[in-house]
Formats: structure tokens, sequence, C-alpha cells
């Protein structure tokens, strides 16, 4: 759970210093780019809703691992056609900002087999090296995260 707050609080703090330059960033884009942190974190429903319960259901293939990668953050990230024409544009850059945001911070991540998740996947089969900075279930990122939120 610690990922996932320091995500969106990187988003948090991303945004916030991006209002200081861009006048339109009011507080409520930078809660869209919040949602947009944990939209490819959606892979995670699978502990709610297991995926071989999805395709009893269906009658087809299902798997939420695509959520996790930059392509299913795209395809997520149509949402912004549920808002009004002269705000689509806008919430749809912060919603793949926070996407984005949250693929970067994951590719800091340690892996045992010391390549980056497969955020690119369907599009590359390429895992790049990743640095293993820390581990998804470290509190020290959280902490650190919230405190820079908190000047920010």
């Amino acid at each position: 759970m610690a990922e996932i707050l320091t995500n969106v609080l990187a988003a948090y703090v991303l945004v916030t210093v991006l209002s200081f330059r861009y006048e339109w960033i009011t507080p409520r884009y930078v809660t869209v780019a919040m949602i947009g942190v944990i939209m490819p974190n959606l892979n995670r429903m699978e502990l709610l809703v297991p995926e071989h319960l999805l395709e009893v259901m269906f009658c087809l293939p299902f798997t939420w691992r695509p959520f996790h990668t930059l392509s299913g953050s795209l395809v997520v990230s149509i949402c912004p056609l549920l808002v009004l024409p002269d705000n689509r544009l806008r919430v749809f850059s912060l919603l793949a900002l926070g996407a984005v945001s949250d693929h970067v911070i994951d590719f800091l991540l340690i892996n045992v087999s010391r390549r980056s998740p497969e955020a690119l996947w369907s599009s590359s089969t390429y895992y790049p090296p990743s640095p293993n900075l820390f581990r998804s279930s470290d509190r020290w990122p959280a902490a650190i995260e919230m405190s820079v939120a908190g000047v920010a």
C-alpha cells in the first residue's frame, strides 16, 4: 500500500509544482492527475474480482495484466470523453501525466530479474534494467514523499 500512496503523493507534488507555472491547473486538475496515477494499478482489482470469475461470467478470456502497461494506461485514458469538450484535453493530459509518473516510479522498484516491470508490453518486448532503489512495501519512500508533499 505504501507504493500507491507514494505514487499519488508524487503526482500531487509534480502537478502542484506545475500549477505554479500554468494558471489553468487548479486543485481539481491536481486531483485528476492523482486519479491518473491510480489507473495503471487497476490490475490490483484481481484481488477483489478474480480473472477466472470474469472469464466464467462473460465466456471470454480476460486478464487484468494489461492495465499496468503504457498501452493499458492509454486505453483507460479515454475517460475524458465523460467530461465537457472544453476540458477534455486538459483532463487527458493530466491523466496521462499521472499514469506515466506511476510507470516511472515503478521502474525504480527492486525486481528479482533486475529488469523493470513490463510497462512497455504490447509495444515492445524490451525490459529496461532497473536501478533497484526500493521495494514496493518499503515505508521510507512514502515518508519522504509525505514530507515533500507537505512542503509543496
